[in-house]
C-alpha cells in the first residue's frame, strides 16, 4: 500500500484506503461520474478493487485541510523507464464541500508535482470521453494538448463515444500549467472554517 501524502494550502492528497470504499462507491455511483469508466457495482467490489491496486499506480483521496474527504484522484500506469504516467479517476464527489476553494486545481497541482518533481516523469497523458466537454475544457485550460482521437472508444449511456487524447510535457507544465495553477490558488481565500496557517 502506498504511503505518499501530499499537502497543499487548501487540500491534501492522502492514500486511498479500503475503508474509503463506501464513500468512493457513492461518488462513483453518482451523476457526476456518469462520463467516467464504469465503477464497482457494490461497496464490497469497490473495497476489493482498492485492495487490488498494483504498485504501478498511486490512488488518493482529496481532502480539505480539516480532513473532510471531497474527491479522488490517481496517477496510474507509472512507467519509470519511459517516464510517463496517466492522471485519472479524477472526481470531486462533494461539490458543496469545496465551494469557494480551488480544490480541483490544487489537487491536480499536487499530482503534477509528484509526477514531474518527485518521480521525474517527462509526460503525463490521458483520455476524455468526447461528450465530457467540461473535463476536456478543464484539461485544455490546464495546458494539456489534444493529441488525437480514438473513435468509438467508450461505451457510455448506451452508446459509443470517441475518446479525446491529451498529454502534457514537463516543459509545458513548468512554463504554462504551473504558473496558471499557482495564480488561481494564490487569489483564492479559505472558506469560513477552512482558514489555513
Amino acid at each position: 500500500m502506498q504511503e505518499t501524502h501530499l499537502e497543499g494550502r487548501f487540500v491534501d492528497l492522502r492514500p486511498l484506503l479500503p475503508e474509503d470504499a463506501p464513500l468512493t462507491h457513492g461518488w462513483r455511483s453518482g451523476a457526476r461520474a456518469r462520463l467516467l469508466n464504469q465503477g464497482a457495482g457494490t461497496v464490497a467490489q469497490q473495497e476489493a478493487w482498492i485492495r487490488s491496486r498494483p504498485a504501478s499506480e498511486l490512488n488518493f483521496i482529496i481532502q480539505r485541510k480539516d480532513g473532510r474527504p471531497v474527491g479522488m484522484l490517481s496517477l496510474v500506469g507509472i512507467d519509470r523507464v519511459n517516464r510517463h504516467a496517466e492522471p485519472g479517476r479524477f472526481l470531486i464527489g462533494d461539490e458543496e464541500a469545496v465551494r469557494g476553494i480551488p480544490a480541483a486545481v490544487e489537487a491536480m497541482k499536487l499530482l503534477y508535482q509528484l509526477a514531474f518533481d518527485t518521480l521525474g516523469l517527462v509526460r503525463v497523458y490521458g483520455t476524455v470521453a468526447a461528450d465530457n466537454g467540461r473535463m476536456a475544457k478543464w484539461q485544455r485550460y490546464l495546458g494539456m494538448r489534444e493529441e488525437g482521437r480514438m473513435r468509438r472508444h467508450y461505451f457510455i449511456d448506451g452508446r459509443f463515444q470517441d475518446a479525446l487524447m491529451f498529454a502534457l510535457l514537463e516543459e509545458e507544465y513548468r512554463a504554462e500549467t504551473l504558473p496558471r495553477m499557482e495564480a488561481l490558488i494564490g487569489i483564492a481565500r479559505a472558506a469560513p472554517g477552512q482558514e489555513t496557517v
